[in-house]
This record gives structure tokens, C-alpha cells and sequence, in this order.
């Protein structure tokens, strides 16, 4: 049997400290926490940072620290800093350097690193080694060379490879979600079909349980099949909890596709052993190709954006009139000014208040709202040309009519300068698999000895 804690959905987010030390006194084998998502978009990626403050993430990466030390297991995080790039699996490899001095540890660390060199990924390319995934965008060298990381996700067998090295701690670049769980299962021979159901349930914590908040789960691997346990008090796992799990990021309930093959619950049978626990069996893993998802981020331009408030009852009602007309004028001011059509400069108006979120597909008829924020989304080839344009529309959302026969009204700017940049926006550029003969042939490891005890 192969018992696996995870402490939380993610290392950020916060966890149940009495949950957690239950879990430590059941004696597990490892301790499994993710670091990442894309759930914040491609910024992260593309800049190579976390989205979580350093603070919080130390802190809570001190407590596990010291949960590890406590248990005499492998800690290991997956996608470290949010996004997994080698930036973002060395800036958590200073964190922990710096903890381990201040816990009085001494550790083996391993790093495994997932980034990709761009000419790597277009000579594979090249030789058709990489395969478009379902909605992918058109690619080619030039695409690959503009990104400014890429990284693959790595599966259990890369962190089969970093468990081999006799690491207290792994941090490792992107990963799949699953892969961080299913490894030391597989590694020692425990039901594959489980290993990555159980790891694919367990995968954001107690998500999977009835109460999501009390972050820390158990999971109990072996020969037919996995037990999953919540150690938060008043959490509970049932059979529907656990069986919609597999919804989750997810398009197919029955089928997951992994590195090296896939998961099929199809036969999958789910039993509470009790009002807190549910016993999973019968759950298949097919061997496949192997191959590993890329993700890839780009610039594709630079933002500045200004916020206007409109509070005058009849711009209000009108708010939408108003805001497409100053897009319009402004659009052709652009164009004349500065040369740059709507397919290199864009601006958008967004209504917070009215419809920010879903634009003209919004549907709902509501009553109007006391006020309306008029966020104002420039886009252009780069942040001299945004702040310019930022800059056009700052006389007209201070002071733009409705009509000419009315007064000049003033709207207010809750910041100043109106007008704030953002800097470089990054989009998803990479939808595509790798195939590699080798699993370790697109991923490195380094292992160091940090802190002192």
C-alpha cells in the first residue's frame, strides 16, 4: 500500500493546519502538493512568475517544510510558481534554500526543469514529432522562437526519475496535475488504473469531498484499487464527490489523457466504507504513445487602461451609446495620428456594472445600476503607442456628451494619471503534444544539498 497526503488544491491557497497534522500522523508515504495553474491566463507563462505573493507561499511552504521533516517523507510540488517555467522552479528553490536554514534542515533538493528550447521544439516540428491538440492555433518556427517560455508537462515518470535521486524535496517545473500523486503508486507497483484515478480525484485536495475548504486529503493505493480519505473534521468523501471529480478540467467523464497512455473509469466502481470514506475500484489504464502537452506564451502587443465612472442617471442609460462613440472617434484619431488600423490598435470598452464580463452576448435585463465603470482597454504593438492612445481618449471620458445641444459634463477619474500601462500581454500560443522516445529526453534534473541541520 502507498498512502499520499496533500496538504491543499494548491501551495497559495491556504490550508487547514488540524487537517494537515492529522494527515502527518497517518504515517504517509509521501507528501504531494500542486503549485500552478493556467486558471489566471498566460502572464504567468509568459513572464515566468508565480501569481501568489512570495509571502504567502513561503509561509506556507515553511509549514510543510517542517510537516515533511516531521513525517521523514519526500515533499513534492508540481508546476512550482504557478506556471513551471525554470524561472519560476528556481524561485521557489531560493525559498526553500532560505528555509531550510532557518528551520535548521539539511536537504537533498532535486529540481526538475520543464522548459523547452524554442529551436529544440521547431526542429521537432520540423521532423512531425509535434501533433495539434483539439482547437489548437496554426504554428510555425517563427511562432516557437517568439514565445518566451515553453514548457512540457512532465508525467509520473519524470517524477519517478527525480523520487530516484533520493531527494527530501522535488520541486518541479509544469507537470500534469496527476503526475506529482500517481508516481510513487506506480513506482511501486500499486494498480496503475488507480494510481491515476485516485491521483486525478486527489489533485486539488478535499475539491473532492464535501467540504472544499478543508484543504487536506489522504489517498491509499494498492493492488485493486484506491481509498480516498478526507482529514479535515466534518469533511466527507461520498461516491458522488469522489466519481465528479473526473468533470473536473476535464471534457471527457470516463476518459484522461496522460503521458504514455490514458485513464478509463468507465468500469469504475465507487463505495463508502463509512460517512467520511469511499473506496474506488476497477479503474483501467491503457497504454499509449508517449507523448508530453507543450504550453507556450507570447507577446501579442502591450495594454494601457483608464477607468471612468459614470454616476449621471441619463449616461447611465446611455452608457453603452457613450462608450462606442469615444471608441469610435478615438479609433479614427489613431489611425490618422499614429497610422495603426484596427487589426494592430483595439480599443474596448468594458461596462462594469452592466455587461464587463460576457460584452454584447450579455442577456440578462436587469435595472440600471447607480453607477457605471467604464474601463477603457487599449492594445497596441507597444506600451509608447498604448499610453498614447490612453492618452487620446482621457479628453472624452472626462468630459464626452451624449449630444451637441447639452451641457459638458464631467465624469470622474478615480486614479491619477488616468491612464495606468500593463505592460506586455502575453497570449497561449501552444496546444500541441511532443512525442518523445525517451520521457527524460525533454526534461533535466539537478539536485544540490541546501540548509544545514
Amino acid at each position: 500500500m502507498t498512502r499520499i497526503l496533500v496538504p491543499s488544491g494548491a501551495l497559495g491557497l491556504g490550508f487547514d493546519r488540524t487537517a494537515l497534522a492529522r494527515g502527518v500522523a497517518g504515517r504517509p508515504d509521501l507528501i504531494a502538493i500542486d503549485g500552478g495553474s493556467t486558471d489566471s491566463g498566460p502572464s504567468y507563462l509568459g513572464r515566468g512568475a508565480s501569481k501568489y505573493s512570495r509571502a504567502a507561499t513561503r509561509a506556507e511552504w515553511r509549514e510543510l517544510m517542517m510537516a515533511r521533516a516531521e513525517a521523514g517523507v519526500p515533499l513534492v510540488i508540481g508546476t512550482a510558481g504557478t506556471c513551471g517555467a525554470d524561472a519560476a522552479v528556481d524561485w521557489l528553490y531560493d525559498i526553500t534554500a532560505e528555509l531550510a536554514d532557518e528551520l535548521g534542515q539539511r536537504l537533498r533538493v532535486t529540481r526538475l526543469y520543464s522548459g523547452q528550447n524554442p529551436t529544440e521544439i521547431a526542429e521537432a516540428l520540423s521532423q512531425g514529432r509535434l501533433a495539434a491538440l483539439p482547437g489548437a492555433p496554426a504554428i510555425d518556427a517563427e511562432t516557437l522562437h517568439a514565445c518566451t517560455n515553453i514548457v512540457a508537462l512532465a508525467g509520473a515518470e519524470q517524477i519517478a526519475a527525480a523520487l530516484a535521486t533520493g531527494a527530501d524535496i522535488i520541486i518541479a517545473g509544469r507537470t500534469t496535475d496527476t503526475a506529482i500523486i500517481a508516481a510513487l503508486p506506480l513506482m511501486r507497483g500499486d494498480n496503475p488504473g488507480a494510481a491515476w484515478h485516485g491521483a486525478k480525484v486527489g489533485e486539488c485536495g478535499a475539491l473532492a469531498t464535501t467540504n472544499p475548504a478543508s484543504g487536506s486529503i489522504q489517498i491509499d493505493f494498492d493492488k485493486t484499487g484506491f481509498t480516498l480519505a478526507p482529514m479535515g473534521m466534518g469533511a466527507c468523501a461520498t461516491p458522488y464527490t469522489v466519481s465528479a471529480h473526473m468533470l473536473y478540467e476535464n471534457t471527457d467523464p470516463f476518459i484522461l489523457f496522460e503521458p504514455g497512455g490514458y485513464l478509463d473509469v468507465r468500469g469504475a466502481r465507487y463505495r463508502a466504507l463509512d460517512q467520511a470514506r469511499v473506496r474506488v475500484e476497477g479503474s483501467l489504464w491503457v497504454p499509449g504513445p508517449y507523448t508530453v502537452k507543450l504550453e507556450g506564451a507570447r507577446i501579442a502587443g502591450h495594454q494601457c487602461v483608464s477607468l471612468t465612472l459614470l454616476r449621471d442617471r441619463r449616461y447611465v442609460a446611455n452608457a453603452r451609446a457613450w462608450a462606442e462613440d469615444i471608441a469610435a472617434r478615438v479609433g479614427a484619431t489613431v489611425q490618422q495620428r499614429l497610422g495603426l488600423g484596427p487589426a494592430e490598435a483595439t480599443i474596448e470598452m468594458r461596462l462594469i456594472g452592466i455587461d464587463a464580463t460576457l460584452g454584447p452576448i450579455e442577456r440578462r435585463a436587469e435595472t440600471l445600476p447607480v453607477e457605471v465603470g467604464v474601463l477603457a482597454v487599449v492594445t497596441a504593438p507597444t506600451e509608447a503607442a498604448a499610453t498614447e492612445i490612453a492618452k487620446m481618449l482621457n479628453p472624452l471620458l472626462l468630459h464626452h456628451a451624449l449630444s451637441q445641444d447639452e451641457p459638458m459634463p464631467t465624469f470622474a477619474f478615480p486614479f491619477s494619471p488616468a491612464e495606468m500601462p500593463r505592460g506586455p500581454l502575453y497570449e497561449f500560443c501552444l496546444h500541441h503534444v511532443l512525442a518523445l522516445d525517451d520521457p527524460m529526453a525533454a526534461f533535466r534534473l539537478l539536485t544540490d544539498e541546501v540548509g544545514h541541520g
